[in-house]
């Protein structure tokens, strides 16, 4: 009996140990180390580098390995030491110009014509260096083309950058990303004939093409992103689609902040005036109105208005060149079109195109036969749109030669000017509130080294808007030229 009671008593004992011991057997994790194995004050729980001094944690590829001990900081395949761009992807390592730093960061390309002394190879110059040059023959398919109207478009996806050329016959594209060597990628033929107006614009990722005096042409719509699948350039391309409400227009305005195309300048019942077309859906292009009350547009801008006239904040303001007059148009509603202001101004010859300052306080005009009518040097009108129900000329600027104007366009305090024979001038407007200097010329390519004077022949527009800086110039003559500000 004492024997079964002291059984059950040690039973009991170990039974009594277990419970106490599963009571206390705490399975949460070790809390973190507060080790700091290369002492640079994070711990190494924490440390994209634990035994590599990185107090930044720089980490360019997100890897969760910090740079100073990745061995492919940009994650391109290439390891650091044998990598020509070690912190910008490049796996094919281009290296146009054989310096050892890959094109994708190298700064310093070596251009086909750098301004020196003066000229960039047979070009008169002042700090403009080109980059590389395609013939209008080229792009075109034709001996007897010209160019026209030129623009830009960058792929979101791939950073990559493309200039759009018009030309009388057809519409190319060219990558110019590697501005060095440009890939001409192909043409879209014109869908009408051949004339010198041919106007492109874009939205998101479609251009939208039109041309003047060439019949039913109507409003090309080409889905960029194809040109990232050619694989055998140049190709032959069609157009995605096209918008039959119009016939020949003289150009495209596009404000992309809203999915509205002004179509100006057509041969249509409502004289010239612009016409609203839905492109929200770029497959299906849909007229939602005209308006007849201003007479014909040559050119406009469109801007949603932030500038300093509060009554407009907001609106959609579009600013017509109409050729004897300038127009201002509230066209937010586009069943409901208002009249804000129209003016002329003095020595007009044809009020030709425009576009506003950043702060969109002034608006720089551009009249394209005062020069021819009046025998003075380029000039460029400056007007006041602090007031946008009553504009006033502010200021005129002329340049240094007596070749006419074409279109400008404003980036930052640079007013890029397409200035036919006289070529392309770079004009600072950070002085723009100086009435008596408000412009200063500070570099130009002259694409027609033969003249300077009033007549139409060079370039016909430019597009500055390529995140990389450079600028891509439509000739009329000579095609397409890929050009940086000298470094």
């Amino acid at each position: 009996m004492k024997f079964f009671k002291l059984t059950i008593y040690v039973l009991l004992c170990v039974l009594f140990s277990i419970t106490i011991s599963c009571d206390n057997d705490d399975t949460s994790p070790p809390p973190p180390t507060s080790i700091d194995s290369d002492n640079d004050g994070i711990n190494d729980d924490d440390d994209n580098c634990p035994n590599t001094d990185n107090l930044d944690q720089l980490d360019t590829d997100n890897d969760g390995e910090g740079d100073v001990c990745d061995e492919d900081d940009d994650d391109d395949g290439v390891l650091d030491v044998d990598d020509n761009c070690p912190l910008t992807p490049n796996p094919d390592q281009s290296d146009a110009d054989n310096d050892g730093i890959g094109d994708a960061c190298d700064n310093t390309l070596d251009p086909l014509f750098r301004c020196e002394n003066g000229m960039a190879g047979p070009y008169p110059c002042n700090g403009i260096d080109i980059l590389s040059m395609i013939d209008v023959a080229t792009l075109s398919g034709s001996p007897t083309a010209e160019g026209s109207d030129i623009w830009g478009w960058t792929d979101s996806t791939s950073n990559k950058e493309y200039a759009i050329v018009g030309l009388t016959n057809s519409t190319a594209f060219v990558d110019v990303t590697d501005p060095l060597n440009p890939i001409f990628l192909g043409r879209l033929n014109s869908n009408a004939g051949s004339n010198f107006w041919r106007d492109i614009k874009t939205y998101n990722d479609y251009a939208f093409i039109v041309a003047d005096n060439v019949g039913n042409h109507g409003m090309q719509v080409f889905d960029l992103t194809r040109l990232r699948n050619v694989t055998n350039p140049p190709e032959t391309f069609t157009a995605d689609t096209v918008y039959n409400g119009v016939g020949s227009c003289h150009n495209i305005v596009i404000n992309e902040s809203e999915a509205i195309a002004y179509l100006v300048g057509c041969s249509s019942t409502n004289g010239g005036g612009p016409i609203f077309v839905d492109i929200s859906n770029p497959m299906n292009p849909t007229f939602i109105a005209d308006f007849i009350g201003v007479g014909y547009s040559h050119d406009a801008q469109v801007v949603t208005y932030n500038g300093p006239d509060s009554d407009y904040t907001g609106q959609e303001i579009y600013v017509g060149s109409n050729e004897n007059e300038v127009v201002v148009l509230d066209v937010t509603d586009k069943l409901n079109v208002t009249i804000i202001s129209r003016f002329s101004y003095p020595q007009l010859g044809y009020t030709h195109q425009g576009w506003f300052t950043e702060d969109q306080r002034y608006f720089i005009l551009g009249d394209e036969t005062d020069e021819q009518g009046f025998g003075f040097n380029t000039k460029t009108l400056i007007f006041d749109f602090s007031d946008l129900d009553n504009p006033a000329l502010f200021s005129t600027y002329f340049g240094p030669t007596a070749a006419i104007d074409h279109n400008g366009y404003v980036l930052g305090n640079d007013y890029f000017l397409s200035n036919y024979r006289a070529g392309m001038r770079i004009i600072d407007i950070s002085n723009i509130n100086n009435s008596s200097n408000p412009m200063t010329e500070t570099h130009f390519l002259d694409t027609f080294p033969s003249s300077d004077g009033a007549a139409f022949n060079g370039v016909w527009s430019v597009y500055p808007y390529f995140p990389s800086g450079n600028i891509v110039i439509g000739d009329i003559e000579s095609g397409l030229f890929v050009v940086q500000k000298s470094q």
